[in-house]
């Protein structure tokens, strides 16, 4: 699969959240937290859908990252490996993990949030984050993360993020398009990327779910989804 990896530690998540969504692993405990790139829709999905064709598809994406993750796990047969989806909840309702928090922590993209902000202009409106990344800008995602228990790494040096969005004007400015214009998705190009979402991906992304397994060639898959 056409991803980015980056390298974690457990500690370094929890150390920055609140107790109730701590990960219930020692603070040392090895992890990767993976990313989807642009290039993952040609070289990933596209050959998954093809191959499983004749299976029945509810999500590309998700099944897409799933069979890969899985191709892991048997790389480390020795191992235990833990596998965390970005669409995952608890039954509290809370998700697995934060994932924008696991990427920048990572640093494999800095988390954009109000608290960036010094002159903050949005009065007592909810403001939501966003992670960039220093290549991809916003075309990119957190897809979820891998963790290896039984693997220690006391000595592992945290890297900080890069700060690729750094002015207070360019700051407002995403937060102003994620938050508020999200759909036209100029947030995503914050920055100058080398590499964003063709527009064949965007028009999947674009689609509502329910409607996307015919963008992928799946119309006689979906419908029979649908009529059983």
């Amino acid at each position: 699969m056409e991803i980015c990896v980056s390298l974690p530690k457990v500690g370094w998540y929890n150390a920055v959240l609140q107790p109730a969504f701590h990960l219930p692993y020692p603070d040392d405990t090895l992890a990767f937290v993976i990313l989807s790139t642009p290039s993952m829709f040609d070289k990933a999905l596209k050959p998954f859908v093809n191959k499983e064709r004749l299976k029945i598809i509810r999500d590309p994406v998700d099944q897409c990252l799933s069979h890969h993750l899985s191709r892991v796990k048997e790389k480390f047969p020795d191992q235990r490996v833990d596998v965390m989806f970005d669409y995952e909840i608890l039954p509290s309702r809370k998700p697995k993990f934060l994932a924008q928090t696991a990427a920048h922590v990572a640093g494999a993209a800095y988390y954009y949030q109000r608290k960036d902000v010094k002159l903050d202009p949005w009065g007592k409106k909810k403001i939501y984050g966003v992670c960039i990344h220093p290549k991809y800008g916003g075309w990119f995602a957190i897809r979820g993360l891998v963790l290896f228990p039984d693997i220690q790494m006391p000595f592992l040096e945290q890297l900080a993020p890069v700060d690729c969005v750094s002015t207070e004007e360019k700051r407002i400015e995403l937060l102003e398009q994620f938050n508020f214009h999200w759909q036209d998705g100029r947030y995503r190009d914050i920055i100058e990327v080398k590499e964003k979402y063709s527009e064949e991906q965007k028009a999947y992304f674009a689609t509502p779910p329910a409607e996307r397994l015919r963008l992928l060639g799946l119309t006689q898959e979906a419908e029979r989804i649908t009529f059983h």
